[in-house]
Parts: C-alpha cells; structure tokens; sequence
C-alpha cells in the first residue's frame, strides 16, 4: 500500500492571503502543500491598492524593497471634484491627505502596485524557503476524519485536466480560493449580505493621454454624468473605477453591464471639460457592489478560510488584499503557538473572533462610504471643510458644520490606513477582566492600548550607533516581542537586574521555552538565541555614549547585544521628551515599564517595571492564560547565554 504524504498544511488558492499565510509557516519550518487552479499568477487585474499598515507588515517581512524596485505610485492625497455651475463640467474642490497626519505612520501613502507583481514577489519568498506552488491543481474534496490524530485532514487534490489526482494528509486545510471558495461551500458555511446590490461599476486599467491635472492622485470625481474614481499605477497605468448605474436609476437592473466602448465614453462626459483617450487597455470588467461576510472562519480549528472567501465588498476603500494580508497574518502566528508547543490549541478560535469583528467593521463602513460615493454629489463647501481640517496647525474639527460625506471619509482614515484595526480584550489582548489580575497591568499615564498596533518609535541601536526603527526591529519570526523600556538605567539597575533574575527561575514563561538546541546556537543569531517563544529588547532613555551593554545590562539581557537601544532621538510628535520612545509609548522615562507586543505586532500587556519579582510574576500570568505549560515562580535554574 502507497504511503500518504503528510503536510502541516494544505492551502489552497495563491492570492494575496494564501500566499503570506504560506510564506510566514515556510520562513518558520512548516511543511506545506499549496496549490492553484490558476496555470499562471495574476495576469491582469485584482487588487492594486496597499496601504500604510499592509506596508509596515510587508518590510517587516522583508519584502518592501522588492515592491518598491517596481516603481509603484505612492498617493500621499487625494483629489475631490465636483460639478462646476452652470453645467460647465467638473471642477476641484478641495484635496485629503491619504493618512491624514494624526495618525503616526512609517509610511504616510498607499502605495499602488499591479497584484500580479505582488504575487510573484511572495512566490520567489516562498521558493528560497523551500515552498513551490502547484499549478494548476485545486481542492477536490476534504474530510477532517481524524483517522491519524497527528494529520487529522485527508485533503484530495487534481489537476485541472482531471486526469492527474493526489490524496494527502494535513494538520490543517486553508482555503484562500476566494468568493467562490469551494471548502466554505462543502462546509455549509453561508455567507450573510448586508445590503441587496444597489449599484454597478466599471473598472478599467490603461495607459492614458489626457489634460486632467490630478491624473497621477486618488480622485473622487462627481460629475453631473455620473461619477469616477481614479487610481494611479505602475509604469504610467491608471486605474479607473466609473459607475453604471445606480438602484436611483428608472429601471435599474443590479446585472447591467456596458461595453469597454461605453465606460469610455462615459468616463469622456465625466472629465469634461478635459480630455482623455486611451494608449491601451489592460483589463476591463463590471462589477456589481455587495457586502458580504461568512458566518463562520472555522468549523473546527482544523480547516480555515480567509480573504475573500470571508468576506467580500467594494474594492474603491482599498481593502480586500490589506484585510487578507492580516487574516493571513493572524493565523499564522496562531498556528506557530500550537504546532510549536507553546500554546493550547483553543487559542485557535481567536482566529475567527479576532479577524471577523474587523470585516463586519469594514463592510459596514463599506456599504456606507460605496452608497454615498455613488448616489450623492458633495458640494465644494463640504469638501474645502474636509480640507481644512487636515492642515497643519488647526484643530481636527474644523471651522464648519460637517455632512454626513466629510464624516465618514475622515473617520475611515484610520481604519483604512490600517491603524485603526482594534482587537477585542482576550487572552492575548489585556484588561480588567483578564486571568492575569497583577496591579502591575497598564500602569498609570501608559499611552499604549492593547489590541492596538505599537507606536512607532526611532531609537538608537547601541552596537552599532545605526538609527533603528524599534517597531520593525524584530522580524515576522513568530515570536512575541518583550520590549524593557528601562527607564533611567542609574535609577532601574536594581529593577533591571532583577527582572533578568525572575526570567532564569524555573517555570518563568522564559525557562518553560528554552529551546533544545540552546548549546548549538550560533553567537550571532540576533533575535531567538534562547527561544523561539521570545524575542528581548532593551530601550534605555540615555545616550548611546553612556551604555556599556557588558556592564549596565545582566548577560541574559546582554545577548540581546543587537536589541539594546539608546532612547535619544528626538521626536516632534513629543517635541520636549528627552526619551521620546518612552514618551510615545507613556512609559515613565525614570521608572521604566515592560510591554509585551504579539508576534502581528499589536500590544498584549504593559506592565510597571519594579524592583523584586512583580514585573517577571505578571508577565507568567498573562502567558499563563494560553500556555502549554503552568508558568509560574521557582528556584533558579541558569540559562545558557
């Protein structure tokens, strides 16, 4: 009898959340088969739009300069245009900062970027760390039988010419096929719509000659001939999103399409009194504008989907590809705590509490901003408010009484930037109702708000005096990220050096995870040299000058050597702190704090640093609370440093 192979994985689909969901547990070891039904990646087409957030998460990976060796288009505002009086075509009536300068982003643009190229940077990702994609093959069926409690999944798979097939055994099933996805379908899992299909838009993708001055920002364009939304691109590509009809149209009809000729043409009526004509078109499609959510993730913390086989909506908000790349995210981490002994398989279920609040909160959001773009005409009154808000120096809420218009597009500038994603109070996002009940949670003036992202912070990395990013500092490796903002190192030695001593005791969250390789370790791994649990940054508000690492910091803290930073750049967000990194984070820059942040790079918990054991024994009661192993306090026990 033929042996089945066994993955840890089976993915199926090699869109944007298959693929990071794959390129995270191929960096991290896992065994994986991925396939597609698609012979080729995308070709043309799909999404384009990667937002600030989506960025962060992507040089984090490393894979930022790949994307930007591309030449995408960076939108750093956007254009409104209304009808000009007297029917003399459209005009401009104010412009919008992208991401909006309240909110404190690496990267303050979207960066626009074919999906296709997008695609193909992961696949080579994938194919340094061992992991092909099977073309074109795709899912014929699944059952989670449990017949191998290891590899409960039995996964049959074929080739598109249905001559070729292959049955193998996996840990998990992840569906990324998308709308249609065919698992979610087997499942019986239904997929819940919001609102009935009230408009119908075109979309075109081309190179262009035109007079139209904005042509190279976002625009929201309202004509009296309908509306347009513009969206530049790689290589002098534009993107153009043209509405068709509407449910206020006489006899509107949700399956109405139009002809490549017709969208021209009306595109044409719109621009007036500019001028536009077509180099090229490089792909061309209608599409009906729906929201609709999955009722569930995950029937059984085995087989998952993500993407749009969850959820599905308006792409003008530019969100499909960032909301997949962080459902993907999110499971992966998930899966790295269970299948690397850390945690309990339970925490699985978070998976689908977490990542489906935020899909109801962008279709709603969706359905909201997709109606008014499509059915209302802002006037330039509205939209100079909105303007104005924005500019430096004045107050966020404006001068003038704001529509319904201008307060929805500000408040989605958070949430669509990627910054806004606030998850729920859980086991891993701390609150007064958490297992873990030391008074030295979320000590008093702490600025940090778990569930939410880390601030970003510029430090000084003490080895070498480069300038370090300190929220990009630690890699996508899995691993939750302990950051010790030691405060005043001649005020905190005391706390530090005991905080270093609580790490070593036996059943210390520290101890409980060394990994079995610890002797073989090499002297220059950076960020896991103790375990792949962890990873330690020390933030010292001194200058770089005054910190000797051998001498100012306990050798477990020490062999961090590449994650010991000088807290003294200044920042102008908090113009008179002499530790700015404290600062933002609300950390006092005399006492110190401890904050643990996820391996997605949300925060878990802050934590007051104190003298004694305090800091280390409410750390082991947050990790306590998903865990595979009791934590808690013991003798001491020396790890290897």
């Amino acid at each position: 009898m033929t042996s089945v192979e066994r993955y840890d994985i089976v993915i199926v689909g090699a869109g944007p959340v298959g693929l990071l969901l794959s390129s995270c547990l191929a960096r991290w070891g896992y065994k994986i088969k991925h396939v597609d039904i698609r012979p080729e990646p995308t070709a043309t087409g799909r999404a384009d739009g990667i937002q600030p957030r989506s960025l962060d998460l992507l040089r984090n990976m490393g894979l930022k300069r790949q994307i930007m060796a591309h030449g995408p288009a960076k939108v750093y505002e956007v254009a409104f245009w209304d009808p000009s009086s007297g029917g003399q075509g459209i005009h401009r009536t104010g412009n919008w900062p992208s991401c909006p300068k309240f909110i404190d982003a690496r990267y303050p643009f979207t960066t626009l970027l074919h999906q296709g190229l997008i695609e193909r940077i992961f696949i080579d990702d994938l194919h340094k760390n061992g992991t092909t994609i099977q073309r074109p093959w795709t899912i014929s069926d699944f059952t989670n039988d449990g017949k191998d409690k290891d590899y409960p999944v039995q996964v049959s798979l074929k080739h598109s010419n249905g001559n070729e097939k292959e049955t193998v055994r996996a840990k998990y099933l992840f569906s990324g096929e998308g709308a249609r996805s065919s698992v979610r379908e087997k499942l019986g899992i239904k997929i819940h719509h919001k609102d009935p299909i009230s408009h119908v838009w075109g979309v075109m993708d081309g190179v262009i000659k035109t007079d139209f001055p904005d042509i190279k920002l976002k625009c929201n364009i309202h004509s009296d001939h309908g509306s347009i939304m513009v969206i530049p691109r790689e290589n002098n590509l534009v993107r153009l999103y043209i509405q068709i009809a509407s449910s206020t149209d006489e006899g509107f009809n949700a399956s109405k399409t139009a002809s490549e000729a017709d969208v021209q043409a009306s595109a044409k009526k719109i621009l007036k009194p500019y001028n536009i004509e077509w180099e090229r078109v490089e792909w061309f499609s209608v599409y009906p504008i729906g929201q609709g959510i999955a009722e569930r993730y995950t029937l059984d913390e085995r087989i998952f989907m993500g993407g749009d086989a969850c959820h599905t909506h308006s792409p003008k908000a530019g969100q499909g590809m960032n909301t997949a790349f962080l459902d993907a995210q999110n499971l992966a981490w998930k899966i790295h705590l269970v299948e690397g002994g850390f945690a309990k398989r339970n925490i699985l279920q978070s998976y689908e509490s977490e990542r489906k609040m935020i899909a109801e909160t962008l279709l709603s959001f969706d359905a909201k901003y997709a109606a008014l773009f499509s059915s209302r005409l802002p006037s330039a009154g509205e939209v100079q408010t909105g303007s104005e808000v924005k500019k430096e120096g004045q107050e966020e809420q404006g001068s003038g009484q704001e529509t319904e218009f201008v307060k929805v597009w500000k408040s989605s500038c958070e949430f669509t930037s990627g910054y806004g994603v606030a998850y729920n109070p859980n086991v891993f996002n701390w609150d007064e109702k958490h297992q873990a009940r030391s008074p030295l949670f979320q000590p008093q003036g702490t600025k940090l708000r778990t569930g939410r992202i880390l601030h970003p912070a510029n430090v000084t990395r003490v080895v070498d005096a480069n300038v370090a990013h300190l929220e990009q500092s630690i890699p996508v490796n899995g691993s939750f990220r302990i950051y010790l903002f030691g405060g005043d190192p001649t005020h905190t030695k005391t706390a530090i050096n005991n905080f270093a001593h609580n790490l070593t005791k036996k059943k210390s969250f520290f101890s409980s995870y060394l990994r079995s390789d610890i002797a073989q370790v090499s002297h220059h791994e950076q960020h896991n040299p103790h375990s792949h649990f962890f990873t330690i940054c020390t933030v010292l508000a001194a200058t770089r000058y005054k910190i000797d690492i051998a001498n100012s910091l306990p050798a477990v803290l020490g062999r961090y050597r590449y994650h010991v930073y000088a807290d003294d750049i200044w920042d102008a967000r908090v113009p008179e702190a002499k530790a700015a990194a404290h600062a933002k984070m609300g950390i006092d820059p005399t006492k110190g704090g401890v904050v643990v942040v996820r391996p997605d790079g949300y925060v878990g918990c802050t934590v007051a640093l104190v003298e004694g054991s305090g800091t280390v024994d409410a750390l082991n009661e947050y990790f306590s609370a998903f865990t595979s192993q009791v934590l808690g306090t013991g003798g001491d026990v020396q790890a290897q440093l």
